[in-house]
């Protein structure tokens, strides 16, 4: 099984590495930081393969997958993971690197989506895993361009899913929350800390990776993590008022 991770040098991305990994699989990992890809890689084993790759311009990025596909055959598993978080005031935010972070965490996804998706409906089989965000279900204030890019992947992978239902292809929805990461580090520290904000459920890479893993194999639709959140997708309505109601101010 080929599984290409993209955004695999760290965070969420290198857990589902070495959660694919765990599993048998051959891995082509894609990401701009080479040097961390290739220990990690090298770690992993032999069915390992580190791409560097542009993923914030979607055509670079397909370039990559067909290097990958050329090194280890026609991807199984899709994993559109590489993304970047801006947490500021939408007044304060640079529209150049709002509009950058639009085409990686949402342009890049989709036309990987478009590549692999023709090779996988010949085969009758094959994964696409989109890694959104709690965000994509209950938008955080600060972060207009974020909170744009991962309710336009989410509600684009629900709707593929039904799109390819009954063809041999599924999609998985992933809804990370709070992570335990090197972005969750940072993007924590921009807002003040009140009571809400440290009782709100944090959830560990390793945990998040096996889910995905697991929802892959069985098939599953979405995976929504920490777990405590999983009403945001029945309550939507619901979850969005407590989210912008109990949300933190910026720091300054």
């Amino acid at each position: 099984m080929h599984v290409c991770v993209t955004g695999a040098s760290a965070g969420i991305g290198e857990g589902l590495a070495r959660a694919f990994a765990a599993r048998g699989a051959s891995l082509s990992l894609l990401a701009r930081r080479k040097e961390r890809l290739e220990v990690l890689a090298a770690e992993l084993g032999d069915a390992t393969l580190a791409l560097e790759a542009d993923l914030v311009d979607p055509k670079r990025a397909e370039a990559s997958v067909v290097a990958a596909e050329a090194a280890l055959g026609p991807i199984d598993v899709l994993v559109n993971n590489a993304g970047v978080q801006i947490v500021a005031a939408a007044e304060r935010t640079d529209p150049d690197a709002g509009e950058a972070l639009l085409s990686l965490n949402v342009a890049t996804p989709l036309r990987l989506i478009r590549h692999v998706l023709p090779g996988m409906l010949a085969r009758k089989g094959g994964t696409i895993v989109n890694v959104a965000s709690m965000a994509a279900l209950s938008p955080v204030p600060g972060m207009l361009y974020y909170n744009a890019s991962k309710g336009g992947l989410a509600n684009a992978s629900e709707a593929l899913r039904g799109e390819l239902a009954g063809t041999g292809v599924n999609v998985v929805t992933v809804y990370p929350g709070p992570v335990h990461t090197d972005m969750g580090a940072r993007a924590i520290v921009r807002y003040e800390q009140t009571l809400a904000a440290r009782l709100a459920p944090w959830g560990t890479v390793d945990e998040l990776s096996k889910l995905v893993v697991a929802a892959v194999e069985r098939g599953r639709a979405r995976v929504i993590y920490p777990r405590s959140y999983a009403a945001s997708l029945h309550f939507p309505n619901l979850s969005r008022w407590l989210s912008l109601k109990l949300a933190p101010a910026l720091r300054d």
